[in-house]
């Protein structure tokens, strides 16, 4: 089985073809290529096939679970789709809905992520962490974020992110991320991913996190967003629709082990 190895920001995926898997990807299937002892390793799996006269990407997290779309691995699967001359248009479909993406000369890709929607309106709501108290906007770029403004966000993440991502408000679980305003129109944002935990960066949370700081907070589009592996360039419109530019890169291709194979052929 062929995969390639791809990275933006320092989130690292596992980019496979559908047609290339042994049997269909299942939960396990996909924890076991994801765990970085006995599998390939990677913060998790982007699925490419082809629909509709487009390809989609469906995105597998390491503890099994899917998310609805990942802005960092649509920037990979759009230059891995480019390397290859299967690009088309530039839409691939995700779980979130189509996007649009244009890679450009320098390694960079733009990618137009949709509408940035504010499920409970442009407002902070409180929520409690093992007794600690912050107030979150919540942020739907397809898929959900809880977007928290505090001092020091690398200090708070993995301390009070892993309870708010499993709050009972969030039945289908959240993606949280603390931000700090650092000029006009600069943000330093750490995440707590679903599914994932703290991961490098999360390019929808930065889309997220964009969106809130120009509505709520009067941040200047576009919005550096400065996140633990590089930085991201978020364009917030006044309709919010959201524009995202950053890069990606293939580390290395390669195929499974014959026994790696045949452990993942075992997995059910």
């Amino acid at each position: 089985m062929r995969f390639a190895k791809w990275q933006g920001l320092g989130n690292d995926y596992l980019v496979v073809e559908r047609d290339d898997l042994p049997g269909p990807l299942t939960p396990a299937r996909a924890a076991l290529l994801c765990d970085r002892h006995f599998g390939v390793g990677g913060d998790g799996i982007l699925e490419v096939s082809h629909d509709e006269d487009a390809p989609r990407m469906t995105v597998w997290n390491p503890d099994g679970s899917q998310a609805e779309n990942c802005g960092n691995g649509i920037r990979m699967v759009a230059r891995h789709l480019e390397d290859e001359g299967r690009l088309g248009n530039g839409t691939i479909l995700t779980g979130g809905g189509p996007v649009t993406v244009d890679v450009l000369p320098d390694g960079l890709v733009s990618v137009e992520m949709g509408e940035a929607r504010f499920p409970a309106g442009e407002t902070r709501e409180p929520v409690t962490a093992d007794g600690r108290s912050h107030e979150f906007t919540e942020v739907s770029l397809g898929n959900p974020h809880a977007i928290i403004r505090h001092g020091d966000p690398a200090g708070i993440v993995e301390v009070d992110g892993p309870a708010i991502e499993v709050d009972p408000r969030f039945p289908e679980r959240t993606n949280v991320e603390f931000i700090r305003a650092d000029g006009p129109s600069e943000i330093t944002m750490r995440v707590w991913e679903r599914g994932v935990g703290q991961t490098l960066a999360c390019g929808t949370g930065a889309c997220a996190a964009a969106a809130a700081a120009v509505r709520l907070d009067g941040a200047q589009s576009p919005v550096t967003v400065h996140l633990l592996g590089g930085d991201l360039t978020v364009a917030v419109d006044d309709d919010l629709n959201v524009t995202m530019t950053g890069p990606a890169a293939r580390i290395y291709t390669g195929t499974l082990s014959p026994e790696l194979l045949a452990n993942l052929k075992e997995t059910t």
